[in-house]
């Protein structure tokens, strides 16, 4: 299986960008995983939230393929333990899932064609987060599983 994540904007913390690349690297170990980024908007001065998420999703609907698995990120997702969400990784792989896309959006959330299209969302916390720090949680998140998969040493239960 590859995991995708998919996000809206670049990340403008070069800290933020080398804790994700470590995190990338060390997961190459494990699956196939991509970090895309689809950039920002130009002029969203003159968009409404309902027309920056309209554009957003389209971006966003384009960027997949027709057997991939969309998992959003998202506030009102499914809580999951690290453990936990390394079984939902797992049952994942079982069901021979090709590619799992998990999508961070934009400031505003997704448009209601991307919720049709999701298969699933995920919430990494009841906490508000900047969006280029879910990318860091998210990336360690998804080595963390590996990690538990595996029975290695970087998880203490």
């Amino acid at each position: 299986m590859n995991i995708k994540l998919l996000c809206i904007g670049k990340t403008d913390d070069r800290n933020l960008e080398e804790l994700i690349a470590v995190y990338t690297k060390r997961l190459k170990f494990y699956v196939n995983f991509e970090f895309e980024i689809i950039p920002d908007l130009k002029k969203t001065k003159n968009l409404s939230e309902e027309q920056q998420k309209e554009k957003e999703g389209e971006l966003i609907l384009n960027k997949l393929q027709s057997q991939d698995e969309l998992i959003l990120l998202d506030e009102n997702g499914k809580d999951f333990s690290s453990v936990k969400f390394a079984d939902y990784l797992q049952k994942k792989m079982n069901s021979g899932i090709k590619t799992l896309v998990f999508v961070i959006g934009g400031p505003y959330g997704f448009s209601p064609q991307v919720y049709a299209a999701a298969r699933g969302k995920v919430s990494l916390s009841k906490m508000t987060f900047s969006h280029q720090m879910i990318r860091l949680f998210m990336t360690e998140q998804v080595y963390r599983a590996f990690t538990i998969l595996r029975n290695e040493p970087y998880h203490h239960r």
